[in-house]
């Protein structure tokens, strides 16, 4: 079946068949939806979407509000954790090779396009770096990532350009073998900025994270967060409330002779006015008309275990997303990640960073390049360096040392060193000082 027929069986199976297809200026073949009515979009809250969740769905089993990305960002705990995936898959280079199918050895290529789109600018708009940001956040919040892909006239790719989950709608064709995205326009200042698309999954960077059922992968805000998340914010502000008031425990006034409505609605404003805030604390209260302050209780164990439930919390937000508290700066408990820095930095690679990492290579792999003989892989060496002795002791091991057999040569021991190749350093062989193995002697011969 063409795009076309695929595309026109979308259409029809959904309810914007008063809309026409035509083509965009840069690529044929790529429609757009374009309403001959109104230009104005309409929000549509259907069962499933974002804003369906956030309106009829079910709050936090507390009662309390679901997180949305601005709220759980102000929780340090879930900033530190997606800011620490975020900007480590940002700083990871992405390598391309060349693969030789019939024996699987791979050449790294360095002469190619695409490598300046995905380490240095991924179109006109976005710069690599902030692309790979933005991406790991959409799977880190939203669960899925998507980057249109911008093709050439000859349909080979020459740029990503990142889109907001919340303005993408996954559907499948009517006969769900292939998923149709539907991306409206991005709105600045007020204004709309192009239009809206109906593109077709070959050209949609599409990665999902866990719990992936088709069409979209679960929201950590909306499962593992639902909880631990709308708790941390809500005893944050519980905390701020506190500490706002001076963390003064509370008290009560009492007095022998009536007070009125608006006597007391006096004299709480004036206490408000004059004694709430860190500006106002160690002040003296002057009390009159035979007011008295009738007891001052202690702080309650609730308000003493605030921070401990606060430390709980953070925990809660680290495991939620596969990252060790100590390295979000939650330091009161000793980890078996290791001691060292390379131990810890393989530990976050291999069981943090991996699954993020093997979902982009696996999605790039497939929608760029449709066969195996090109592969992109993200180099984590950085992460997992060893320390400067340590690598010296094995590139020397590696490259012969003291008459051990040689596994690489000195320019590829140089290349992990980040130096330039040495004339003649290209030599994989037996050292010098290593011991040559005897010839073996002619049968019937004897020595």
């Amino acid at each position: 079946m063409s795009f076309r027929n695929r595309i026109a069986d979308f259409i029809a199976g959904t309810p914007q068949s008063s809309a026409a297809i035509e083509p965009t200026p840069n690529d044929a073949a790529t429609p757009v939806i374009k309403n001959e009515v109104d230009q104005t979009p309409i929000t549509e809250i259907v069962r499933g979407s974002d804003a369906w969740h956030r309106l009829f769905g079910p709050g936090s089993s507390a009662g309390l509000p679901v997180p949305t990305v601005s709220s759980a960002l102000t929780s340090t705990a879930v900033y530190a954790c997606t800011n620490l995936i975020s900007t480590a898959i940002m700083a990871l280079p992405l390598n391309l090779f060349k693969v030789d199918i019939s024996n699987g050895e791979r050449d790294r290529q360095f002469n190619d396009d695409l490598i300046w789109v995905l380490n240095e600018e991924m179109s006109a708009r976005w710069a690599a770096s902030a692309g790979w940001e933005f991406l790991s956040c959409s799977m880190l919040f939203e669960g899925d990532a998507f980057a249109l892909i911008e093709r050439d006239r000859a349909g080979r790719p020459i740029g990503l350009t990142p889109a907001h989950p919340g303005r993408v709608n996954v559907c499948c064709t009517t006969d769900g073998s292939r998923l149709v995205y539907d991306v409206a326009p991005e709105w600045f200042g007020g204004q709309q900025v192009g239009s809206r698309r109906i593109v077709d999954q070959d050209d949609m960077v599409h990665v999902p994270g866990w719990g992936f059922d088709g069409r979209r992968g679960l929201s950590p805000l909306r499962s593992a967060l639902r909880n631990a998340g709308a708790v941390a914010i809500a005893s944050q502000e519980y905390a701020g409330r506190f500490y706002a008031n001076n963390a003064r425990p509370d008290y009560a006034l009492q007095t022998d002779s009536g007070l009125g409505k608006e006597k007391v609605q006096e004299l709480r404003e004036q206490i408000d006015e004059h004694h709430n805030g860190v500006a106002n604390s160690h002040r003296p209260m002057i009390l009159h008309s035979g007011l008295k302050v009738a007891q001052n209780w202690q702080i309650s164990p609730i308000d003493m275990q605030l921070l401990e439930s606060r430390q709980f919390q953070v925990e809660e937000i680290a495991r939620a997303y596969g990252v060790p508290p100590f390295m979000i700066g939650h330091n009161e408990k000793t980890t078996s990640w290791g001691s060292g820095v390379e131990g810890m930095g393989k530990a976050f690679v291999r069981y943090t960073l991996r699954q993020y990492l093997h979902k982009f290579e696996v999605e790039l792999n497939r929608k760029l390049f449709r066969t195996a003989s090109r592969i992109v892989e993200f180099d984590t060496s950085d992460l997992e360096r060893a320390d400067f002795q340590t690598l010296m002791t094995a590139l020397r091991a590696g490259v012969g040392r003291a008459g051990e057999p040689q596994i690489m040569s000195q320019n590829e021991a140089r290349a992990i060193l980040r130096l330039n190749k040495a004339d003649g350093g290209d030599k994989v062989g037996f050292n010098p000082g290593q011991a040559m193995p005897e010839p073996k002697q002619p049968e019937g011969q004897q020595s």
